[in-house]
């Protein structure tokens, strides 16, 4: 109800903008595109995005918040500095809309001119200073542990259902009656320093709800699993791939002294399925 109370606020002060003020200038701000940092040496791994949103200043002063693509009136004219920076929704949750903090701004200075539009492609790609751990399940060795001791199912190589940006290979899990349960973790132990910015990207194509989580690895080797953030599955006939943000800041933030880290999955059969199908690609654990 407030985000829907906001948005008819926003549209009556552009319309009401647009009714006083007949000639604005007008900024046109299309799709996002993410290139690579050269600077990183490819080890951002894979270039998914699902940045949905764009936050637009011109000349230091807020316009909003808008779902790309989008066209907006501006009460200026003139010479200008135009800033967009990249917005994902935060944690899947579509009414939470964050600046992604590893992405860098678009930034460009133009001319505004009355009754004509600016049109802005906005490009973007990782800040030099991130740091990555990536599974893009392109290696036969992949770095993803089934849990002996839990999981019936395990996560296999497949080259099935990719789309084009997935590379040659994808994880995939089948649960069904006998393999009910698919516990995981990374082998790789991530020392994120408390206090920095943290997230989960993931590619996934899910029939059944699939789990994510931090492990604390704590000094003395004991553990302590955080369930996170849960994917909804999707109906089999309806099924496609996505890609979601997990934000992980505040379970580093909560975590014992020194402890290191393992991104975790689960998935349980949904009940009254006799399969559910997972599939992920292109994981990435993110921080700074």
């Amino acid at each position: 109800m407030r985000l829907f109370i906001l948005l008819l606020s926003i549209i009556f002060i552009l319309s009401s903008c647009v009714k006083n003020n007949p000639d604005p200038s007008w900024i046109e701000v299309n799709e996002w595109q993410l290139n690579s940092n050269i600077e990183l040496s490819g080890l951002e791994g894979e270039l998914t995005e699902r940045i949905t949103n764009a936050k637009v200043y011109v000349n230091d002063d807020l316009l909003g918040i808008f779902e790309v693509p989008f066209r907006i009136p501006v009460l200026k004219s003139g010479p200008c500095n135009v800033k967009v920076y990249p917005v994902v929704v935060n944690n899947g949750i579509s009414a939470t809309k964050k600046l992604y903090p590893f992405l860098n701004l678009y930034e460009i200075d133009a001319e505004l001119i009355q009754n004509e539009t600016l049109t802005i492609n906005p490009v973007t790609s990782y800040k030099s200073i991130t740091n990555f751990w990536v599974e893009d399940f392109e290696d036969i060795n992949n770095s993803i542990e089934n849990d002996a001791n839990t999981s019936l199912a395990t996560l296999q190589l497949s080259n099935e259902n990719l789309t084009a940006f997935n590379g040659n290979f994808c994880g995939k899990v089948t649960l069904n009656q006998n393999d009910t349960t698919w516990v995981a973790n990374t082998t790789e132990q991530l020392a994120i320093p408390k206090g920095s910015e943290c997230y989960l990207e993931i590619d996934y194509y899910v029939t059944n709800d699939l789990y994510t989580g931090l492990l604390y690895v704590n000094p003395d080797n004991s553990t302590q699993n955080n369930v996170n953030i849960r994917m909804n599955g999707q109906s089999p006939e309806e099924a496609v791939w996505k890609k979601i943000y997990i934000e992980l800041k505040e379970l580093v933030i909560a975590s014992p002294n020194q402890a290191q880290f393992l991104q975790t999955f689960s998935a349980f059969l949904d009940e009254g399925d006799s399969e559910g199908l997972i599939y992920i690609d292109n994981i990435k654990v993110l921080w700074y």
